[in-house]
């Protein structure tokens, strides 16, 4: 609309209402519509149509333009127009005179004061000298034309460069980092403004600072200047665009930059970059322009492309926060997941898994309850290539066989009652990380049927829906049961066995490995010290005794759960073993019942003699540390047992 305004405008002043030109009134207005005209623009065809109308109406048989240059050159041209023949010496007295003539069939028209060099020739025995009056006017008109036609072209050069900002969009979108991003904005900034350089302005209000990105001409590639000075702290105190045709006499100009870089700023454009809430995040800037000063359209599109950056700005920065608290997430659980203990069986078991890791081969682990058995699996999941993605657990004993399909492989909307939307199950889930499936023993024998061809076809279908979906998961499988013996009796199909149990990890029980208690002890009480914001508790040598000499049915779980209690609930700076009061007995229940032939002293040497072997098994036989587990001297124990009628070995 602005352009067709201008257009009538100028229109209009060439052509007063007074004037005392002869012209066909609607040819005239033909010849601007065609330069305004985006159609005929896009056809390229501006010239080509407004010859044909001029030759109809004057009844030519052909019509061209011509142009004076080193030589006279034919800018376009429609029928019977033989530019061999083209009468150049009356072209030449047309230009000279500034007036149109006629000889033999030909008028040659001058175009006008805009267009000197450039004449209209028309061809035709219908014309004729009483023509001349007429086509001086539609001259005129078609210089006028011309005129449109490159306003217009420059208008559609304009929105080929907002077309190119828009479609830019797509490609921030793709760079991930912030530097790079604001480096590639930039340099995008310098191609479509047609200007030297461009900085991204990035606002730290806690410091006071703007942070230039990219900083062209300083060492270290980042400039730090106070948000209150030069142009860019005019922008942020005013929200407003800025737009600077000399920056040596705009007293709002600031020299501290070019005075740390070395560079000359002469024009420079800034526009106000704000957030989605619409808050002012920064300053996007353009330096001198290469040619003239930064316009109109120019502002318009580097509106444009702040706006851009600072949604792209945005996106980066939040997938950054996003990348760095999943990395601190992983490292946190990477660091809870630790096997943790001195004995020879943690020790295999760690560098077991460090080797199973960095493999996708399903794993089943075997274990009492409280062993560990989710902790291996965990560790074998971050400690791999699959640490980015998911891991998901299933407590298969907790489903009944009615809810197994859909957790698992999820459901459609409408598949059952109740599904009011469709839901991904833990498969999808998981996709490309890590599925455990604990308690798998307890699973159903119509749950183990639909287990076994997911692990086998590895994909998936889910309930109420009929299409296939591929799922890339690892497998690793656990449960306290005895499989072999569930195998044997029908209960756990053999081919779901033999497909979980490619590798087989045994965890033993605490009570086994009694050189762990201490160390784990000690790791879960500064766990969760830190949890209450206490300072750390430190374990007494009588509270270490305790520990250790009790049976730990519960196994590592038990363990952790008594040291959480115990770092709330201790009163002094050291555990002691009034603290461990919630362990009840060193022993369990060695199922020893009164009878006529098994009295007291006969239950006492039998709980003496067991209590003892246990001592020493915890130890490893090293009797020296068992006589202090016991609270006794070594040649004590060594007389107790003898007592006893244990075995003793006093070389040891």
């Amino acid at each position: 609309m602005a352009v067709a305004n201008a257009a009538w405008k100028t229109w209009s002043e060439a052509f007063p209402a007074s004037g005392d030109w002869s012209s066909p009134i609607w040819l005239t207005d033909r010849l601007l519509s065609l330069a305004i005209d985006p159609e005929a623009r896009q056809r390229g065809a501006y010239l080509q149509s407004a010859l044909l109308d001029i030759a109809a109406e004057f009844g030519a048989r052909g019509a061209a333009v011509w142009e004076r240059r080193d030589d006279w050159v034919c800018l376009g041209q429609w029928g019977s127009v033989d530019p061999s023949i083209a009468p150049k010496s009356l072209f030449a007295e047309a230009i000279d005179r500034g007036a149109a003539g006629f000889e033999d069939g030909t008028l040659v028209v001058p175009l006008g004061r805009e267009d000197s060099q450039r004449l209209l020739w028309l061809t035709g025995r219908g014309l004729s000298p009483e023509l001349l009056a007429a086509t001086i006017g539609v001259g005129r008109a078609l210089s006028i034309g011309f005129r449109f036609a490159e306003i217009t072209r420059s208008d559609e050069l304009h929105a080929d460069r907002l077309r190119t900002v828009l479609g830019m969009s797509a490609e921030f979108t793709r760079i991930l980092e912030t530097e790079p991003l604001l480096n590639a904005i930039a340099e995008a900034a310098c191609d479509i403004l047609h200007c030297d350089r461009a900085s991204i302005f990035i606002w730290d209000k806690p410091q006071k600072e703007v942070i230039a990105k990219p900083a062209i001409g300083v060492p270290e590639a980042t400039l730090r200047i106070p948000d209150n000075v030069g142009i860019v702290g005019s922008v942020l105190r005013s929200g407003e665009r800025v737009r600077v045709d000399d920056a040596k006499t705009d007293t709002r100009f600031g020299s501290q930059v070019d005075k740390q870089t070395g560079y000359q700023t002469k024009t420079l454009l800034a526009e106000p970059m704000r957030n989605r809430a619409g808050e002012i995040i920064g300053v996007f800037e353009a330096i001198n322009r290469l040619t003239g000063n930064f316009n109109d359209d120019d502002a318009d599109l580097l509106g444009l492309l702040a706006t851009q950056a600072a949604v792209a700005l945005e996106n980066a920065q939040e997938r950054e926060d996003l990348v760095r608290s999943r990395e601190s997430l992983a490292e946190q659980v990477t660091s809870g997941v630790r096997l943790i203990g001195v004995s020879a069986a943690i020790t295999g078991i760690r560098a077991t898994v460090e080797r199973l890791a960095e493999t996708d081969l399903p794993v089943l682990i075997l274990g009492e309850s409280g062993t560990g058995k989710e902790v291996v699996a965990q560790s074998l999941h971050f400690g791999g290539a699959r640490r980015d993605h998911p891991f998901v657990a299933v407590n298969c004993a907790a489903l009944a066989e009615s809810l197994l399909e859909s957790e698992l492989f999820g459901h459609e909307r409408g598949a059952f009652t109740d599904a009011r939307e469709a839901r991904a199950g833990k498969f999808e889930l998981a996709d490309g990380g890590t599925l455990f499936l604990d308690e798998i023993g307890d699973m159903s024998l119509g749950g183990q049927a639909k287990l076994l061809r997911v692990l086998e076809q590895k994909v998936i279908t889910r309930v109420g829906g009929a299409g296939t979906i591929p799922v890339n998961v690892r497998i690793v499988a656990a449960t306290n049961a005895n499989l072999p013996e569930l195998v044997r009796t029908k209960k756990f199909r053999e081919d779901l066995y033999y497909r979980l149990s490619v590798v087989t990890q045994q965890l033993p029980p605490l009570r086994d490995r009694a050189e762990d208690i201490i160390p784990l002890a000690e790791f879960f009480l500064k766990e969760f010290c830190q949890q209450s914001r206490r300072p750390r508790l430190g374990l007494s040598a009588d509270a270490k005794k305790r520990l250790q000499a009790h049976h730990w049915p519960g196994n590592v779980r038990e363990l952790r759960n008594l040291m959480e209690r115990v770092a709330f609930l201790a009163a002094g700076e050291k555990v002691v073993p009034e603290d461990l009061a919630f362990i009840l007995a060193p022993e369990p229940d060695i199922g020893l019942e009164p009878s006529a032939d098994f009295g007291l002293s006969e239950a006492t040497k039998e709980f003496q003699v067991e209590f003892i072997r246990r001592g020493i098994k915890r130890v490893r036989g090293n009797m020296s540390e068992a006589a202090r587990l016991l609270g006794l001297h070594r040649s004590n124990l060594y007389r107790k047992m003898r007592q006893l009628g244990m075995e003793v070995d006093e070389e040891e």
